[in-house]
């Protein structure tokens, strides 16, 4: 039995509807979202035993990010509350050829300003057999990174499977006096699965890559192999993006000895983007979950996901092993 933790902050999400400016908006919706819990309900959607590590501020806030968990099949026994605000970001839907834009609102919020001491990762950890974390955590400041660190030491100190997720965040560690390559360096070194792409480790690396397309990407996992002797495995989607409605995706999983890479699928009629990547990492580790040997399995599980994650509103994906199935097999018509 395999039970995955996810560490990382809970945050509400506000966009305007019908793909409003901003600016302009007299309404917004709102959904709770968080890249590392957004792999947590991808995960438990698909039947695995998944648990949050977090923090969220104690007022209704934090109840509706903490039911909407709870309500996807996600152990919240360990998601604590202590006064303060919740994180927030601002997501300004894309349409056409205009981009989507965010505007974070998470600076000193609950779980920005908790420490490594504010964990207890004896019982977070106690039966669990994974560990997910992503960059967005170390970019929150200073308190954040050391908790993200003690998290991958805990995890690898009891022999726990540790998978991480680039995510890098510009504007969240441009926002403090930061060192993201030496951080993200000590946490990849601890990590045993990587999802990230040739930009993210030319970032670690401080080199470029030459090349293109599949050659560079395989350059890039090479010597991202090189410089971490514990990664095993490194997935990455590759995305085209003609507009804001319709993007060209494939995906791609690198080991050690091989590539694999599906054919690039077309998604039109986007309804929301964001959190296309949490659902890749999910359906590539159901992939690995279910079958450790398959991983070209993996990079399809991934693909799907990610694919179907773009049909749906709201950060995370809520989709089940059928809906994968019937993706794989090209089944677009009504399932009566």
């Amino acid at each position: 039995m395999t039970r995955l933790v996810a560490f990382g902050e809970l945050l509400v999400r506000l966009s305007p509807p019908d793909k409003l400016l901003l600016k302009s908006a007299r309404s917004l919706d709102l959904h709770v979202g968080g890249a590392e819990a957004n792999v947590a309900i991808g995960l438990a959607s698909l039947g695995h035993d998944t648990a949050m590590l977090s923090r969220v501020a104690d007022n209704a806030l934090g109840q509706l990010a903490r039911g909407n968990l709870l309500s996807t099949g996600v152990d919240c026994a360990h998601v604590a509350t202590a006064p303060g605000r919740m994180g927030l970001y601002f997501l300004t839907p894309g349409a056409g050829m205009r981009p989507s834009d965010i505007v974070y609102d998470r600076a000193g919020s609950t779980f920005a300003l908790a420490g490594e001491a504010d964990f207890d990762w004896d019982a977070a950890f106690a039966g669990a057999t994974h560990l997910h974390l992503s960059g967005i955590t170390p970019a929150l400041g200073p308190k954040s990174a050391a908790a993200a660190i003690a998290a991958a030491k805990a995890a690898k100190t009891r022999g726990m499977t540790l998978i991480f997720d680039g995510n890098y965040r510009a504007r969240l560690w441009e926002a403090w006096d930061s060192n993201p390559r030496a951080i993200l360096t000590e946490l990849i070194g601890m990590a045993d699965i990587l999802f990230g792409n040739h930009r993210d480790i030319a970032l670690l690396l401080d080199r470029p890559f030459s090349g293109d397309g599949s050659e560079r990407r395989r350059e890039a996992a090479l010597a991202g192999f090189g410089a971490f002797p514990n990664l095993k495995l490194i997935a990455s989607t590759a995305r085209h993006v003609e507009d804001a409605d319709s993007n060209r995706v494939a995906a791609r999983i690198d080991t050690r000895d091989q590539a694999y890479r599906t054919e690039e699928v077309t998604i039109s009629g986007i309804v929301d983007r964001i959190g296309a990547g949490d659902a890749f990492a999910a359906g590539v580790l159901h992939g690995l979950l279910t079958d450790p040997d398959d991983i070209d399995g993996a990079a399809q599980a991934g693909l799907a996901l990610t694919a179907l994650k773009h049909s749906l509103p709201g950060d995370a994906s809520l989709f089940g092993r059928e809906d994968i199935a019937t993706f794989l097999s090209g089944e677009l018509d009504v399932r009566r």
